[in-house]
């Protein structure tokens, strides 16, 4: 078996208040300080019904999974309560899988993460998964400042156990932790899936995300980090496993892919950088302040981050720099799956979550490049599997022949 046989794609939407204000230059952040003066309530509406739009386009297109995350205090996002948005979409689609990934549970009551979480997989007649974030450091100015971020990773793991507890074990039960108390854990009601739905472990390549998700037996999810550094993230995932007797699947490590596909190399590139580069340069516009506040992160880990303009300051990194570095698959359907296709054996795994809507693209662009992308590029991929010759077609191939 190779990592094209059950290879499965997830549609990512940043959910983006897309405006771009005349005066962006003088804006040191859109995350935390942001004022909320310029976000207008109607054209918010708006933009919820279109990415509604295209997830359920995406539903129809074939793909395996849609994925929603939670962030605050910025324009990036308008997801501050990612399980009310699942929710929503869990009663509009019937077959797709969601990943939320999701709300921080250390910055949460961990059992209220629990109930909304197994409510959400019942809602959803099972189809749930999710990703377990530690937060940005973005997240801990936008939040409680009681919570201490020097302490955030215990209280993570702590939260964690408790989620993890409150589905695997009938209660009630008693829980007596550091940061945590509960005479009854007792969540009504329990996930469909059992033990608990897939989670994986949300992260940038730290060693202290990788080692919790081995000890969690969850999978390994890497956000926007330099090809080099989720390569070792996911061997040093790997090894770790092995040292416990676990076996890591190709279902157990997903990376994110920015993908926009045209007919050529030439007009891809031309009609998706300029909404990639705003991607950065203006919706991750994050003042290293805000990105690792102290203590967030251990010290080695801090001058990893600040070494590299990548993870350190984006608006400082080119187009040329990000291609070079990072998953940007653009070009042809050819082009494009086969950069994917070397990725995911690259990597070894079989979860690819794809972003096919950038920055400030307007809504005909991102359908065109979803449409492309079902119908041209997964055929294409799948079309490698070692039992494709005998395999009926997926549904992915059947929709996008229809289409």
């Amino acid at each position: 078996m190779n990592v094209f046989d059950d290879i499965q794609f997830y549609l990512f939407n940043h959910h983006h208040y897309i405006d771009i204000p005349q005066d962006a230059d003088s804006y040191h952040s859109t995350w935390v300080d942001f004022p909320n003066s310029l976000y207008n309530p109607e054209r918010g509406h708006e933009l919820y019904q279109r990415y509604t739009r295209e997830l359920l386009l995406a539903e129809e297109l074939g793909f395996d999974a849609i994925a929603l995350n939670e962030h605050h205090n910025t324009t990036y996002s308008m997801m501050p309560a990612v399980s009310v948005r699942a929710a929503y979409l869990a009663a509009l689609t019937k077959r797709v899988k969601m990943l939320v990934a999701g709300t921080p549970v250390n910055l949460s009551w961990p059992s209220r993460v629990a109930e909304e979480y197994a409510m959400l997989d019942v809602l959803s007649g099972g189809r749930m998964e999710y990703g377990f974030p530690l937060g940005t450091g973005m997240e801990y100015w936008s939040n409680a400042t009681s919570i201490n971020p020097a302490s955030s990773r215990a209280r993570f793991r702590e939260a964690l156990d408790i989620v993890f507890r409150a589905w695997e074990q009938n209660g009630p039960t008693r829980y007596d932790g550091d940061f945590y108390t509960y005479r009854y854990l007792n969540t009504w009601p329990k996930p469909m899936q059992r033990p608990r739905p897939k989670g994986y472990i949300v992260g940038s390549g730290s060693s202290e995300t990788v080692n919790l998700a081995v000890e969690s037996g969850c999978g390994y999810s890497i956000v926007f980090t330099p090809i080099k550094n989720q390569l070792r993230a996911f061997e040093n995932f790997r090894s770790l496993a092995e040292e416990r007797g676990r076996t890591v699947g190709p279902d157990d490590l997903i990376f994110t892919v920015i993908a926009y596909v045209g007919d050529t190399d030439e007009e891809a590139e031309r009609e998706c950088r300029p909404h990639v580069e705003n991607f950065f340069e203006w919706f991750h516009r994050v003042p290293p302040k805000y990105l690792s506040p102290p203590g967030y992160v251990s010290r080695d880990e801090y001058l990893r981050r600040a070494s590299s303009a990548a993870l350190a300051d984006a608006s400082r990194a080119t187009w040329d720099d990000m291609v070079s570095i990072g998953r940007i698959a653009c070009g042809s359907a050819d082009t494009v799956a086969d950069m994917i296709a070397h990725w995911a054996e690259e990597a070894g795994t079989s979860r690819i979550l794809v972003t096919l809507q950038h920055g400030d693209m307007p809504e005909w662009k991102a359908v065109k490049n979803m449409t492309k992308f079902a119908s041209e590029v997964i055929p294409r991929i799948r079309a490698r599997a070692s039992t494709a010759a005998s395999a009926p077609a997926s549904t992915a191939q059947q929709t996008a022949v229809e289409v």
